[in-house]
């Protein structure tokens, strides 16, 4: 397929065609929505050789467990999740590689001078990482809306409960968070 593929009716035709093992479909699937993956990927990672490996991870994903697509929803609302889900994984690697080799800073880093373009705040990957280990119910819901703005409805489909339920998860999500982004004032 030569032509750009731009629209989401045409990408979710392609992960159909792709998904019923049309390699051709596939190949333009990925190519069509790795600009839409990288943005992603930034968009957790500040650094762009992490964005850059996440969104390697993440296509890779898309192209092996596309069968795992529901249907149910837009193509892209489940690529959002598998992007921020490589993210997340290659800064989990990153920051246990630098643990390992004790590269980390001493301090946190300072939320007046680490970058908050696109939710690429350290802190906000720190409390994630904290809100996942006590309550994980919470993390996806909360990053497809207060990161990636999705509509609550989406949400919904995309992981499979309840509107109420998912408003309630980021509403309790946030509260848990929240106090997590200020720092020590």
């Amino acid at each position: 397929m030569t032509d750009q593929v731009t629209g989401a009716d045409e990408i979710d035709d392609l992960a159909r065609r792709a998904k019923a093992g049309d390699r051709d479909a596939l190949e333009s699937l990925l190519a069509a929505v790795r600009p839409r993956t990288l943005a992603i990927c930034r968009g957790v990672l500040p650094y762009s050789s992490d964005a850059e490996d996440a969104c390697q991870e993440a296509l890779i994903n898309v192209a092996t467990k596309i069968g795992s697509w529901g249907e149910n929803g837009r193509f892209t609302t489940w690529l959002h999740v598998v992007a921020v889900n490589s993210a997340r994984s290659t800064y989990r690697r990153l920051k246990n590689q630098a643990v390992a080799s004790d590269v980390l800073p001493l301090e946190k880093p300072d939320p007046r001078t680490t970058s908050v373009i696109a939710g690429t705040r350290l802190d906000l990957l720190e409390a994630l990482e904290n809100l996942e280990e006590d309550h994980p119910q919470y993390v996806e819901p909360l990053l497809l809306r207060d990161v990636y703005g999705l509509p609550y409805d989406e949400i919904a489909q995309q992981v499979g409960a309840p509107l109420g339920t998912v408003k309630a998860q980021i509403h309790h999500g946030r509260r848990i968070v929240r106090p997590m982004l200020r720092g020590n004032e």
